[in-house]
């Protein structure tokens, strides 16, 4: 006899190596057949929540870079704004000299009051800009809003405080535009 034939299967496990082959080609078989309503469900409710998910979050990120839009537009504003102001706000210096030194002759002019119309002009359309200056003489000393200039004994203030304003400060809003300088109580 041949191996072959000496190895001839035992016919008790050739019918269990077919009925094996029967239940793999049976979950072969479920495994093709269409899902169930119950699984469609389940996968559209799926993919129903992971689209709602990403339509928040797209949501969200539009609310943000809108907000971060408006807000550089706004810090754009203030700093055009701000920049216009400072270059004025030497005009407004040359006005205050001018009108505290001019001879009192003068002061009796009609143009002389037009010329004062004008500062008073200039003065209110740096307020509508909401720009205010800085109070500076009699507070104590803020390096935030104040630029010392000097030290000076004064029988007037405490030391720290400011006893004189040497060129008037402003700020636009919380923003200094320019600070204040001074002397301050030594």
């Amino acid at each position: 006899m041949s191996d072959e034939n000496l190895q001839e299967k035992d016919p008790l496990d050739a019918a269990a190596d077919a009925a094996d082959t029967g239940a793999n080609g049976a979950e072969t078989a479920v495994a093709d057949s269409p899902p169930t309503l119950e699984e469609q469900l389940q996968t559209a409710q799926a993919e129903a929540a992971k689209n709602y998910d990403g339509w928040l979050r797209a949501q969200a990120e539009l609310s943000n870079a809108r907000k971060r839009f408006e807000k550089q537009q706004a810090d754009a504003y203030t700093n055009a704004t701000a920049a216009v102001i400072k270059k004025l706000l030497p005009v407004l210096d040359d006005f205050q000299r001018a009108m505290e030194n001019a001879p009192t002759n003068i002061q009796e002019d009609s143009w002389f009051e037009g010329i004062i119309l004008v500062q008073r002009k200039l003065n209110s359309i740096l307020e509508s800009f909401n720009v205010e200056p800085i109070v500076a003489v009699g507070q104590p000393f803020d390096p935030n809003l104040h630029e010392a200039i000097m030290q000076e004994e004064s029988d007037t203030y405490e030391s720290g405080v400011v006893t004189r304003e040497l060129q008037k400060g402003y700020k636009l809003g919380d923003r200094v535009i320019r600070p204040t300088l001074v002397n301050v109580a030594a």
